[in-house]
C-alpha cells in the first residue's frame, strides 16, 4: 500500500509542497485539509484587494480542479481537533478520523488579540467596528464595511508590515488612516530606528499619522484610547498587530514546541520523525520564518526528501518587501543583527534611507527605504555574494548609483519568493503562464514590474 501522507494546513506553503511533490512523482496518496472554505491564496495580497488594484479570484493559488486533476484530496472547511500519533490518525472536529503513514504541519501563525478593552462584546464576538485583518474572510467583511458609505477615519493596530499595507490600502480608499504601534519606531522587526523614522516620516507625507511608543488601551464610542491618555477618533479600527506560530495540535500530541514546532534538516519533528512542519509554525535552529521565501524555500526541500531525493534545510536568507502604494521599502537578510561593517546614508527630507551591512567585502544584508532604483543591482551582489572593492559599497549607496541593468543576465534571480530568475521569465509567453510555471509575483509581488519588463523585453518588435 503506498504511503499515505496527510497535510494539515492549505496556505501558501501547503500548496508549495503540494506542487514539489506532484512535480516530483511522489508515489503516495496526499490529502491535505485546509479550514477555510476558500481554495489557498495569497494572504500576502489581501491589501492588494482591500486598495482595489486585484481581483479576489487573483490570489487563487490552485483551484480545486488542479488538485482533483493531480490525484490529490483536498478538504476545504475541515477543522483538525487532535493529532493521535499513537493510532497514526488525525482527529476530525465532527470525530471522524484520518489515518496517516506521513504528517506535515502546515498550520502557519494565528492572530492574537491586543489587550483593549472593548474589542470583543458580550456575545464573544468582535465589535462591529473592529476587524481582524488575515484572512480572505476578514478582507470580505471589511470590503463590505467600506461599500456604503466611507468611515471618516480609521486606525489600524500595528506597524508592521500588514499594518502598513492595510493603512496605504484604506488611504487609497479614501479613508483617513492612523497607524498605532507600541514599539519605539514603525517595522520594528525589519528596520533599526533610523530607517524607521524616515518610514514613518514619508507616511505622515502621505496623509497618514503615527503614533509610535504608545498602545491603544481601550474602545471607546468615539474611538481608541491610547496609554498616554490621547483619545484618536475612529469609524473604524483594524488589528494588524499580534500573531503567534500555530502551535496547539503539536503541543497536544506531545511534539517538542518551543515558539515553533522545532524540527531538523529534514523538517522533521525531533519528537517524531513521520511528522514534518514546515512555515510559520516551525521552528529550525532556533529561528522562525514568517515570510514567504523562507516557507517556500522549506516547502520545496520538504518535496524533494519526500520524493527520495537527497535534499536538506540549512535555513534560509530573508528577503522582505513592503508592498504598499507611495511607500518603498526593502530588506535583504538580518541588517539589525548581523556582524559586520555598516555603510549608511540617510535623507530624511528626501524620505530616503540606505543601509549595507558588509563583510570581507560581501553584503550579508542590506535595508532601502524611499529609492528602490538600486535594489536589483544590491540584490544581485547580496545572491551572487559577489566581493566588492573598498570603495564600491558606498558608491552603491550614492544617488547616482548604477541602476539595473536594462538587459537583466539570466542567473539573475528577479523573484525572491519563489526562486525564479531572468531565463526562465524570459521563456514564458506571458503573465499568466509566469505564474503558473513559476508561481513569480504570487508571493509578495514585489517582483511583478521587474517580471512586466522582461515579458516585454521578451516581445519580438
Amino acid at each position: 500500500m503506498s504511503e499515505r501522507l496527510v497535510v494539515v494546513g492549505a496556505g501558501m506553503a501547503a500548496t508549495r509542497l503540494v506542487e514539489g511533490l506532484v512535480a516530483g512523482g511522489y508515489d503516495g496518496h496526499v490529502t491535505v485539509l485546509g479550514d477555510e472554505e476558500h481554495p489557498p491564496y495569497n494572504r500576502i495580497l489581501l491589501s492588494a484587494v482591500l486598495e482595489g488594484s486585484h481581483r479576489p479570484d487573483t490570489l487563487t493559488l490552485r483551484g480545486p480542479d488542479w488538485f482533483i486533476e493531480h490525484g490529490v484530496d483536498l478538504r476545504l472547511g475541515t477543522r483538525v481537533a487532535e493529532l493521535d500519533r499513537e493510532a497514526g490518525e488525525v482527529v476530525l472536529v465532527d470525530g471522524s478520523r484520518l489515518p496517516w503513514d506521513r504528517l506535515v504541519l502546515a498550520t502557519g501563525s494565528i492572530p492574537t488579540l491586543p489587550p483593549i478593552r472593548g474589542l470583543v462584546r458580550v456575545d464573544g464576538q468582535l465589535h462591529e467596528s473592529v476587524h481582524a485583518f488575515r484572512s480572505m474572510a476578514d478582507c470580505d467583511r471589511l470590503l463590505a464595511a467600506l461599500s456604503g458609505p466611507l468611515p471618516g477615519r480609521a486606525v489600524v493596530v500595528g506597524g508592521g508590515l500588514l499594518g502598513l499595507q492595510v493603512a496605504r490600502a484604506l488611504a487609497v480608499r479614501g479613508v483617513a488612516a492612523e497607524v498605532v504601534e507600541g514599539t519605539n519606531h514603525l517595522l520594528s522587526g525589519q528596520l533599526g530606528e533610523a530607517a524607521g523614522k524616515v518610514l514613518a516620516r514619508d507616511l505622515r507625507r502621505l496623509g497618514t499619522d503615527v503614533y509610535t511608543g504608545v498602545r491603544a488601551v481601550r474602545l471607546t464610542e468615539e474611538g481608541l484610547r491610547l496609554d498616554n491618555g490621547v483619545d484618536l477618533p475612529a469609524d473604524l479600527v483594524v488589528l494588524t498587530a499580534g500573531g503567534r506560530p500555530s502551535t496547539a495540535l503539536a503541543r497536544r500530541a506531545g511534539l517538542m514546541v518551543r515558539r515553533g514546532v522545532v524540527v531538523g534538516r529534514h523538517l522533521e519533528s525531533v519528537t517524531d520523525d513521520r511528522v514534518h512542519a514546515l512555515g510559520d509554525c516551525a521552528e529550525h535552529r532556533g529561528r522562525l520564518t514568517g515570510f514567504v521565501a523562507p516557507a517556500w524555500e522549506q516547502a520545496r526541500v520538504l518535496a524533494e526528501h519526500l520524493c527520495g531525493a537527497a535534499a536538506a534545510y540549512d535555513g534560509s536568507r530573508t528577503v522582505a518587501r513592503l508592498r504598499a502604494t507611495g511607500l518603498e521599502v526593502a530588506v535583504l537578510g538580518d541588517p539589525e543583527h548581523t556582524e559586520g561593517d555598516v555603510v549608511e546614508m540617510t535623507n530624511p527630507v528626501q524620505g530616503t534611507y540606505r543601509k549595507l551591512v558588509v563583510r570581507g567585502g560581501v553584503i550579508e544584508a542590506a535595508t532601502l527605504v524611499g529609492d528602490l532604483s538600486c535594489v536589483g543591482l544590491v540584490t544581485q551582489l547580496f545572491d551572487r555574494r559577489t566581493v566588492l572593492g573598498p570603495a564600491e559599497p558606498g558608491a552603491l549607496l550614492l544617488p547616482q548609483a548604477p541602476a539595473v541593468p536594462v538587459t537583466l543576465p539570466d542567473d539573475v534571480e528577479v523573484c525572491a519568493c519563489a526562486g525564479v530568475s531572468a531565463g526562465t521569465i524570459r521563456a514564458c509567453a506571458g503573465l499568466g503562464e509566469v505564474r503558473a510555471a513559476t508561481r513569480a509575483t504570487t508571493g509578495c509581488g514585489g517582483c511583478e514590474s521587474v517580471v512586466r519588463g522582461l515579458l516585454a523585453e521578451a516581445v519580438p518588435a
